[in-house]
């Protein structure tokens, strides 16, 4: 117990993102933690239902212990026992995201001994979070590369206010990690997608749909149509290419539905035309699982966001690695190097 991580909340990003990887790194390296100054910047500090969740998921699956665990806590110590396989049922209770929850269990979730089922009921499409088609299409796919074999289904969308939402994911263990090689940059034509509505009129998918083919032409595109039943309305679109690099926008009250499918048009195509082989948001989430590869690995990314250096900044309080980033072409080559 005299061994604890200590971890400033507060540091860098300073959201949710801290307590929620620290805990899933925890629980994967068996060390335990301590958070400290919980989402100190925020207008309301400490854990939300959300991160309440994505805590105790966690704990269930490798039945820790864990202290200062309630609603607007800033400070919490988690301390891990064996990871644990079987069939997980976990519920935000609001639209906090579902994405965001099984980000948090994913990671110790695969190194379990057998075959991993989870439940997660919340919001499958909100904002501030990876909505539940770009991780499914995006990042799932991405750590498929690296060995993963996951299986993801929408069982139910779910939008602010009310969530309700729910997938099921099916997660095979793995006992290695590949690492990844994108040291280059690879041109593509193809772009797939998802748009969707829920309660509301088919011309809003329409126009969003409508105005993202208009900013991809000359692309092979395929975007698919899904009208959807939730406890609250909600629209959105997802863009992904063969390659990987994802783009997507939520629909808000009161921004015209063609602007929402433009910039989630326009965000890919930037992302494209840098030559980046992993876009911002994916060269952030991926990071942890890359330092577990046995073998290093590097990609190409337009910037390094304030989330990806605090992440880098964490995953070193656990796990011997570097990181190794050079400008290359106007974009940023990272490399993750295993300490020997």
């Amino acid at each position: 117990m005299n061994n604890i991580i200590e971890i400033d909340g507060s540091f860098g990003e300073g959201g949710g993102q801290i307590v929620r990887t620290a805990v899933a790194l925890s629980a994967l390296t068996n060390k335990p933690v301590k958070v400290f100054n919980i989402r100190a910047k925020r207008k309301n500090p400490g854990l939300s239902y959300q991160h309440l969740t994505a805590i105790n998921s966690v704990a269930e699956i490798c039945d820790a212990e864990i202290k200062g665990l309630w609603k607007g806590s800033s400070v919490i110590e988690f301390y891990p026992k064996k990871i644990n396989h079987g069939v997980f049922d976990f519920d935000v209770g609001t639209a906090g995201s579902v994405t965001l929850v099984l980000q948090c269990c994913l990671l110790p979730g695969l190194f379990a001994d057998e075959k991993t089922k989870i439940k997660i009921r919340g919001g499958t499409d909100v904002k501030w979070s990876p909505p539940v088609d770009y991780f499914s299409h995006v990042f799932l796919e991405i750590l498929s590369k690296m060995g993963v074999k996951t299986e993801l289904k929408i069982i139910k969308r779910g939008c602010y206010p009310k969530g309700g939402g729910e997938i099921n994911v099916n997660i095979e263990p793995v006992k290695e990690l590949k690492g990844l090689d994108l040291s280059q940059t690879k041109e593509t034509k193809n772009i797939k997608g998802t748009v969707f509505i829920s309660n509301l009129p088919e011309h809003i998918l329409k126009r969003m749909k409508d105005s993202a083919l208009k900013k991809l032409l000359g692309y092979d595109v395929n975007i698919k149509d899904e009208i959807a039943h939730s406890f609250s309305p909600g629209a959105g679109i997802t863009l992904w290419t063969d390659t990987l690099l994802g783009s997507s926008c939520l629909g808000e009250l009161g921004i015209p539905a063609e602007r929402v499918g433009e910039s989630a048009a326009n965000n890919l195509l930037g992302e494209i035309k840098s030559g980046a082989t992993l876009d911002v948001y994916a060269s952030d989430q991926i990071l942890p699982y890359l330092v577990l590869a046995k073998n290093k690995s590097v990609f190409l990314t337009r910037k390094i966001s304030m989330h990806a250096e605090t992440n880098m900044w964490l995953i070193k309080k656990f796990v011997d690695v570097r990181f190794d980033v050079k400008e290359q072409n106007g974009l940023k080559r990272v490399e993750t190097i295993p300490n020997p």
